[in-house]
């Protein structure tokens, strides 16, 4: 049976959107960026912590990862939206009502467990001569590690961190759940007033349209990191092209 679809819908809310929309798709922008820095450099003090010669940082980060990673994202945001009951307070010009902040926070705290186990095996890919160069040079362990090492792991690490960004802007629909007002919530509501399901259609297209954006600026940033085996830059085509194609993203990774 053949579904009639409403064109002059979906028309609208990709061409025309009015301001909630507007409103809708700054939030899911906003959140998805300060969850995805704030669980990056979560991640960045849990991995320096697991690699810590100090057993109980070893053991609250082995922990924080178990347990992050272990429960759906979901259930913790509801936790965090009514265990802490979180004020409204302003970030970067910027008014948080406590559910964005609840919704945020939980996002940040998930992904700083994922970040963990990425930014550690970036560490580990670097050559363990690379840090006693550094302290034969007369460097401290903090200062080899921004100067000599990260930036190194930075090559290994930045694919995958693309990709989680990637996802985070998906997941953060989920903080409709606790009544945050982005594009999913946008979407939910067109449908309860008209009972049309291309208010979804839309929505997804805008989903596309950020992933997408995203990717080519992850494939600009690769280009500026990676180099091929042949020594040159990889073209920014060529970049944009490893990124979409699964074959040739398993065979990067294979090598």
């Amino acid at each position: 049976m053949l579904v009639a679809v409403d064109w002059h819908v979906i028309w609208l809310r990709i061409f025309h959107p009015d301001g909630p929309f507007a409103h809708a798709l700054w939030a899911t922008i906003y959140i998805s960026v300060v969850a995805q820095v704030a669980g990056i450099l979560l991640g960045l003090v849990a991995a320096l912590a697991r690699m810590s010669r100090i057993w109980p940082l070893r053991l609250i980060s082995g922990l924080y990862v178990l347990v992050f990673r272990g429960t759906p994202v979901l259930v913790q945001i509801f936790f965090f939206y009514f265990a802490l009951n979180l004020p409204d307070f302003h970030l970067g010009g910027v008014k948080l009502t406590s559910e964005v902040s609840a919704g945020m926070l939980a996002l940040s705290i998930n992904e700083g467990a994922y970040m963990r186990e990425i930014i550690r095996a970036g560490i580990d890919s670097i050559d363990k001569g690379q840090m006693e160069a550094a302290k034969s040079l007369g460097m401290r362990y903090g200062l080899a590690m921004r100067r000599i090492v990260l930036p190194q792991a930075a090559r290994v690490i930045v694919p995958p961190l693309g990709n989680e960004f990637n996802n985070m802007m998906k997941t953060s629909s989920l903080a409709y759940t606790i009544g945050v007002y982005e594009l999913f919530a946008d979407a939910e509501q067109g449908y309860a007033r008209t009972f049309l399901t291309e208010y979804f259609v839309a929505v997804a297209f805008w989903y596309l349209v950020l992933t997408t954006a995203w990717t080519f600026i992850q494939a600009a940033i690769e280009r500026r990191l990676a180099v091929s085996e042949r020594g040159d830059v990889l073209s920014f085509r060529e970049r944009v092209t490893a990124a979409w194609n699964p074959v040739t993203a398993w065979a990067r990774g294979a090598r």
